[in-house]
């Protein structure tokens, strides 16, 4: 008896409830246009500015949801560099960061590029550079030959929540997967991200990587729907914010023996888009502020120190409180040099100081 979804003959055969879905994709489908319209009228500058945001937040979301923390100046850095852009302050890059940083570009800048089983491999590879997971070495850029189970729960509590694919049925199962992927089947690409993101982690034809992969995936779809390089929401961001619904529903779906409904799943995605779509007004907004700012300061003269770090103020990528001894590490100059850059800037009235006291003296943009 069929324990789950695979298990069944023409598992791949896919229903839903168009009711439901075309509903909820119009809604996406306008959202998406409407925000690739507003982000077309701010020039190529700022879609650019945007679309690193986004790219920098897709990286280390879908590396947390696995349960791995990387340094966000790391990922902004290579990712500036890769793309040839002029950006203030970048630092040096881990090797594991350019790894996943090589894979997300080669999905959305190389979107229109057909999906094989060796561009697949080459993805896998760049995850995993050293040829380990943590401290266990696994197989690396080829299909797993070993059975995979999805488990939580400490030693002697396991809990199994998947079986995959079987290893011997692996390759046949992607062969069906990709050609399905890269044939003009006529479906909106929307709705092809999301049933391949589900048929893929499905299979899980890797030792691990697969979400990070299944994500990659979807970001190239998305990317295809959107047709443009530049990236303005992140699907990752979203599905990390709504973590526990996303594998309930994986989980869920994956289960489902009697046929191959995917309405669930479909609903599930589509909803999450919608919201990541949503959630991306935050961050247009801060990529206008911050066009607002230098155009009003267009005449104003800076200093490169003080450039850097208006840069991250706007940008939100400052952590903590502003203080002179932090100004003073993050631009590598004296704490006198520090203070009297933020005293012309307080002169100039771009920064004031904040009320709270304490030993320290704080300060922030003036709004």
């Amino acid at each position: 008896m069929a324990k789950y979804i695979y298990q069944r003959e023409n598992w791949t055969n896919f229903t839903w409830d168009e009711k439901k879905i075309s509903l909820l994709l119009a809604d996406v489908r306008h959202l998406q246009g409407r925000l690739l319209g507003k982000m077309t009228s701010l020039g190529f500058g700022y879609q650019e500015e945007a679309t690193l945001k986004n790219i920098t937040l897709d990286v280390l979301k879908s590396s947390e949801i696995e349960g791995e923390k990387l340094n966000m100046e790391q990922v902004r850095s290579s990712i500036a560099r890769r793309l040839g852009l002029e950006i203030a302050g970048l630092i040096g890059s881990a090797r594991n960061v350019d790894g996943i940083v090589d894979m997300m570009l080669d999905a959305t800048q190389s979107y229109e590029k057909p999906l094989t089983e060796e561009r697949l491999f080459g993805w896998h590879g760049a995850l995993f550079l050293t040829g380990r997971s943590g401290l266990y070495p696994i197989e690396v850029a080829r299909y797993r030959t070993g059975e995979m189970q999805v488990v939580s729960g400490g030693f002697g509590r396991e809990k199994v929540h998947y079986e995959a694919v079987s290893a011997k049925e692996v390759k046949t199962e992607m062969e069906v997967f990709l050609t399905w992927l890269n044939a003009d089947n006529k479906l909106d690409s929307v709705i092809k991200a999301a049933i391949s993101h589900f048929w893929f982690v499905a299979i899980h034809p890797f030792d691990d990587g697969n979400g990070r992969i299944a994500r990659a995936i979807t970001d190239m779809l998305l990317a295809r729907s959107d047709e443009s390089k530049q990236r303005f929401y992140s699907m990752s961001a979203q599905i990390n914010k709504e973590k526990k619904k996303y594998y309930e529903t994986l989980e869920k779906v994956q289960h489902r023996t009697a046929d191959s409904d995917i309405t669930v799943w479909l609903e599930w995605f589509l909803k999450c888009l919608k919201s990541a779509i949503l959630s991306s007004e935050k961050i247009l907004k801060s990529v206008l502020t911050k066009a607002d700012f230098w155009n009003k300061h267009a005449k104003t003269t800076f200093n490169d120190r003080q450039k850097m770090m208006l840069n991250k103020l706007l940008d939100g990528d400052f952590t903590g409180k502003l203080q002179s001894s932090k100004w003073a590490k993050m631009c590598k100059c004296s704490q006198d040099t520090a203070i009297r850059d933020i005293k012309e800037l307080m002169d100039k009235g771009i920064l004031q100081q904040e009320e709270a006291g304490g030993r320290s003296t704080n300060y922030k943009l003036k709004t």
